[in-house]
């Protein structure tokens, strides 16, 4: 049956400013790890009701941005070098196939942006700058989301991605990995990124998140 189509309502659109707005603060550090997010002090910021606020966290709780315990607590996730791995290995996955589908796609200036941004994460690694690290990388593989063609991976990239992303924000991330392996497997990213070549490009996304090939 024909099935009526309906414009989002106010509601949902303040939801989504809401969420917006927090997750912002969390990723450029403005909330930090572990910190705890008060209703009344949340309300008072944003000038919005409780309810938004209250389906605002719970879907970055999913995004993992969030950590809950009804009655006990809201806060900041903190990350958590036993989840260092799992978290890359995740990330893997995605990015792996997202690679793939985006290197044929690549021409021109969006070529260009991404190998520059690999040249820039690549010295990002080697001055051993674990915050930059961080924020390049996050943009590095933004870029190949963006360019994979597929809007259903677009859709799930951009709800976990940034989740995963934050849980390797640690000041030792390059203990953590072997940090020489993965500027050489960043290395051979765009060496087949600028070949055109999508099954090497896609193996050194899964190399750099430590995803295994035997």
């Amino acid at each position: 049956m024909p099935v009526p189509r309906s414009e989002p309502t106010e509601h949902q659109l303040l939801r989504d400013t809401v969420r917006e707005k927090i997750h912002d603060a969390i990723m450029d550090g403005t909330l930090e790890p572990g910190e705890r997010l008060n209703d009344d002090e949340l309300i008072a910021w944003l000038g919005v009701s409780r309810t938004p606020i209250r389906e605002a966290l719970s879907q970055l709780a999913r995004a993992g941005l969030i950590e809950m315990a009804p009655n006990r607590y809201t806060r900041v996730t903190t990350p958590n070098p036993a989840e260092v791995i799992e978290s890359l290995q995740t990330l893997g996955v995605l990015f792996g196939g997202v690679v793939r589908l985006a290197v044929p796609r690549l021409e021109g200036p969006a070529k260009k942006g991404v190998l520059s941004a690999i040249d820039a994460l690549v010295r990002d690694m080697e001055a051993h700058d674990v915050v930059s690290v961080n924020r390049d990388s996050l943009a590095l593989f933004t870029r190949y989301v963006e360019e994979c063609g597929n809007p259903s991976l677009v859709r799930v990239c951009k709800d976990t991605m940034d989740g995963l992303v934050y849980r390797l924000r640690l000041p030792q991330l390059d203990t953590l990995v072997d940090w020489d392996r993965m500027i050489e497997d960043f290395r051979s990213l765009r060496t087949a990124t600028e070949a055109g070549d999508a099954i090497e490009a896609e193996l050194a996304t899964e190399a750099i998140h430590q995803l295994p090939h035997r």
